[in-house]
């Protein structure tokens, strides 16, 4: 299914009227999680909201999955699924690597998605023909470069405090094979596997709002996302993202073994 990239446009504008003016003015933060901390913003509330009622006016037949308002009318076959900041950590720090996902899943498929990150003024999208960018240096569509060794790669993970017991110790030496290795970013590190300036992101725990709208911007411009297990990541897990299978396949046999 294509999607038409001017109401892409509109979403990542409803998104960013509500995000911008709260950046690095924050004056609430709600912790979500009584064990520990899990931030939300009255940005990531009311963006959320903005988003929801575009879907609903543009397809009101359609599914919403949001990560701050829930879910409705899940079982039909075209379902968006919204993460109105993906980096809450980041935006609250005041750190511009946060982004708007908006992903459309089609009978579960992720078929199409943007990536909006308003504060440097780019946006990322996948419109079922292609992957593309606007922003700084002008439009153009979006490409993977073509790494197939882990010798040759830079790699991207959230922090590898998220790998427990054996797995970090797999982790640690997949991080000894690659050329480079960086943390945090979130959902910018997987645009930049689109971009051409990743190679490599693998981050564990990952909600379907965390990834949906990703894949198709991933995946339309070349590359490969996954579980850990080879499988689709529509429904979030353990995910990697690689630039070729190549790549894909050598990080995963160090990861599992």
């Amino acid at each position: 299914m294509m999607v038409d990239a001017e109401f892409m446009r509109r979403i990542a504008s409803a998104a960013a009227a509500e995000t911008l003016p709260r950046f690095r003015r924050l004056e609430a933060v709600e912790n979500k999680l009584a064990g520990g901390f899990d931030p939300v913003t009255e940005a990531d509330q009311e963006a959320e909201r903005a988003i929801r009622a575009l879907i609903n006016a543009e397809f009101p037949d359609h599914g919403i999955l949001g990560e701050e308002h829930g879910s409705e009318n899940l079982g039909n076959s075209h379902v968006w699924v919204i993460d109105p900041i993906d980096g809450t950590r980041a935006f609250i720090s005041g750190l511009p690597v946060w982004g708007t996902l908006v992903g459309l899943t089609v009978d579960g498929d992720a078929v199409a998605g943007l990536m909006s990150q308003p504060f440097t003024g780019e946006l990322f999208y996948a419109d079922g023909k292609g992957s593309h960018y606007q922003g700084p240096g002008g439009p153009r569509k979006l490409a993977v470069r073509k790494t197939t060794s882990l010798a040759n790669a830079t790699m991207f993970t959230t922090t590898p405090s998220l790998f427990k017991g054996e797995m970090r110790k797999r982790y640690d030496h997949l991080e000894t094979q690659v050329q480079l290795a960086r943390y945090g970013t979130d959902c910018y590190a997987f645009a930049m596997v689109a971009a051409g300036q990743v190679d490599i992101v693998v981050d564990p725990g990952l909600k379907p709002y965390d990834i949906v709208a990703l894949i198709p911007i991933i995946e339309q411009a070349g590359g490969i996302v996954t579980t850990f297990e080879g499988g689709p990541a529509e429904n979030g897990g353990d995910i990697i993202a690689a630039a070729t299978p190549e790549l894909h396949a050598a990080a995963l046999k160090v990861l599992m073994g």
